[in-house]
Order: structure tokens, then C-alpha cells, then sequence
């Protein structure tokens, strides 16, 4: 099983505690089922600066260390960047890193409150250079819970939407958990990811997340979501289904 987004690599140098609990985030994560991890420290939130070329070394660096303690999950380099004005020139001067340094896919955070009057621009700006950017986590963020049609022009227009595995699970709330399933039922989401943090703070829960997409939506909707992950790394086209609008009475009723 592939975990496309997880923030496994905080900060990884030899024998410090920063370290070890990467270690014990991939044990459990191998626990779970997963056997493939994609990196993705923030970028460009608050103090954090995590540029390409420090991932890189980094991934490696925690590669040789799971070897090291036999354990069985392969981690590859990806980054969380909060959105910005000039992230097609983030990409050019080698500052930005797409997924698993493919090229392709490149996964993008809006603050938790609003949509930024320059994040439609954005978007297409990068689908414009040959980058498909893919938003995490818009079921948390308030204003696209008030104004869904957003989400609905830009996964139009070509970007992509990955779901956090705790909102569908509803660690997040219910109003998180609706929003969530309202996403997957009207084709505005394409994949699923844990977004741990730690073990005990923010952990795994990809599993426990495909479980329940079975149970509602069938094994059918788990597969997709499930190949999308695989697809993504590899920088390969995915199975994209036409989205529908979400009017917000059914948002308000939906459980």
C-alpha cells in the first residue's frame, strides 16, 4: 500500500531524536500495511524551508537508516508547499519538488481559512508549465467547505485533490467527515493519504480510511483511489472521473 503524503521527514540527521521518530513512524506505517511513502515536509510554512534539494538528501539519508533496522517501507522524496504567487518559478530554479522528483505532480497546501485571491491563478499557471498541482486537504479548509464550486473549477481545470484519511474517518469532526465523502461521491477528489505527523500525534490511519471507502463506495472506488497513488509516483496520467457541482443545502444534509 502507498502512502503519498506524510510527513515522515521532519528533519533527519544521524542519531537525532528527530530521527528516531521517522523510524518509528515507518514501523508503524509497515504495521499498517504500507510498503511505500512519499515525504512531504512542509515547505514555505512558517519556519519551515524544506527546498529540493535538502528532501533529496534527506530521503536518502532515511532510506539507509530503514535498511539499517530492517524495516520494509521504501520512502521517496515529495514536499508540502504552502501556496505562493511565483511556484512555477519555485519549480524552474530547482526550489520546489515535485513528486518523487518526477516532474509532474506537485502537491500544494492553501491556508486553513481561506482561498487566497491568487490561488485560481496559480493553479493554472502550473497546469500551464506542464505541473499538475494537486490540493491537500481541501476538505479542512473552511472556505472551500462554503464555496465547493471553487474546488469544482479548478479539479475542472485540471488539478487534482488529495483526501486526508482522519477526515474521512471523522477525527477531524463531522462537518470535516461530510465535506470529505461529499467529495469522493461527486468525482472532486482522486486520492487518499494518511498526512501523519507522528505516531501518537496526527498518525496512520490509511487503513482504517480504505476500510470504510469499501464499505460505503465498494472495492471498486479503494482500487481507484489505490492506483491514482501509484500512478502519481511514477508520474503517469490518472483515472479521473468527470466531477460533479456540490450544492451546499446537500453539503448541510447530507448525514
Amino acid at each position: 500500500m502507498i502512502d503519498i503524503h506524510n510527513h515522515i521527514l521532519p528533519n533527519v540527521d544521524d542519531g537525532a531524536p528527530h530521527l528516531q521518530e521517522s523510524l518509528l513512524m515507518a514501523r508503524q506505517a509497515e504495521e499498517k500495511g504500507v510498503t511505500t511513502i512519499v515525504a512531504t515536509p512542509h515547505h514555505r510554512l512558517r519556519d519551515y524551508f524544506n527546498t529540493r534539494e535538502d528532501i533529496l538528501e534527506k530521503v536518502d539519508k532515511l532510506n539507509v537508516a530503514l535498511e539499517a533496522e530492517n524495516i520494509a517501507v521504501k520512502i521517496l522524496p515529495g514536499q508540502e508547499t504552502r501556496l505562493y504567487g511565483e511556484m512555477v518559478h519555485g519549480i524552474h530554479n530547482g526550489e520546489l519538488l515535485t513528486t518523487n522528483d518526477q516532474g509532474k505532480y506537485l502537491f500544494v497546501e492553501l491556508p486553513s481559512d481561506e482561498i487566497p485571491h491568487y490561488a485560481s491563478q496559480t493553479m493554472y499557471d502550473l497546469l500551464q508549465s506542464g505541473v499538475t498541482p494537486i490540493i491537500v486537504h481541501p476538505e479542512r479548509n473552511k472556505a472551500i467547505r462554503n464555496k465547493p464550486h471553487w474546488l469544482y473549477d479548478m479539479v475542472k481545470m485540471g488539478t487534482m485533490t488529495q483526501l486526508t484519511a482522519s477526515s474521512i474517518t471523522g477525527h477531524f469532526g463531522k462537518e470535516v467527515k461530510q465535506f470529505s465523502h461529499l467529495l469522493i461521491t461527486h468525482n472532486l477528489t482522486q486520492f487518499v493519504a494518511s498526512d501523519a505527523h507522528g505516531v501518537k500525534r496526527r498518525n496512520n490511519r490509511l487503513a482504517d480510511a480504505y476500510r470504510l471507502i469499501t464499505k460505503i463506495y465498494g472495492e471498486e472506488t479503494t482500487e481507484i483511489f489505490k492506483e491514482n497513488s501509484q500512478l502519481v509516483i511514477e508520474g503517469y496520467h490518472l483515472i479521473v472521473h468527470e466531477p460533479e457541482k456540490v450544492k451546499k443545502k446537500k453539503f448541510l444534509g447530507i448525514f
